[in-house]
């Protein structure tokens, strides 16, 4: 049994769910989202609750029966809260600035780097290295931050780069470093 999948979800005040044969749409005061009911699942809304069931039960439905409800309930949470990821940028003469919608930021390469904004996803920039991407769906924003910090991931021996907020980045020793501390042996 899918410890998750048997979790019921709260459905607030604002928010409505239009249950159909294959997704379910949900509307709330940030906007909507459709998420689809994967096979074997089926939706049961009880008042202003929803839990899923399985229909048959193989390994397959239960691992759609635990996802189905994680989607569902990060659209809830998603159209009534939002969703936030910080990144933070490093490294001497980098920055990031806010051009209208988009982006540009500084990254140590020839010419700026131009990153336009998604429909969904807005930006907010702080002290010129630092970007929060916020949004009311849990994929895209987790997806632009992905590949924002794609463009400059950090490297292990400066730091330099894009890192998320709560990511710790694992340092080397430097050449000079390991060769004196082979010295020293």
């Amino acid at each position: 049994m899918s410890k998750i999948g048997k979790q019921i979800i709260e459905i607030p005040e604002g928010v409505t769910l239009d249950v159909s044969e294959n997704n379910i749409v949900v509307n709330g005061p940030k906007g909507k989202l459709e998420v689809p009911l994967l096979r074997g699942v089926r939706s049961i809304r009880e008042g202003n609750t929803i839990r899923f069931e399985l229909i048959n039960d193989t390994k397959q439905t239960r691992s759609n029966w635990g996802t189905v409800r994680a989607l569902v309930a990060n659209a809830v949470e998603g159209l009534v809260k939002g969703f936030e990821k910080k990144l933070i940028l490093e490294g001497v003469g980098f920055k990031v600035t806010k051009e209208g919608e988009d982006l540009t930021m500084s990254l140590g390469f020839s010419h700026p780097v131009k990153y336009k904004k998604p429909e969904g996803v807005s930006f907010e920039v702080e002290k010129n290295s630092i970007v929060k991407i916020s949004g009311f769906d849990k994929a895209l924003v987790g997806q632009v931050a992905a590949e924002i910090r794609e463009l400059k991931k950090p490297e292990p021996y400066k730091g330099k780069g894009f890192r998320y907020s709560d990511e710790v980045i694992q340092r080397k020793a430097g050449k000079k470093a390991a060769a004196t501390a082979g010295k020293a042996a």
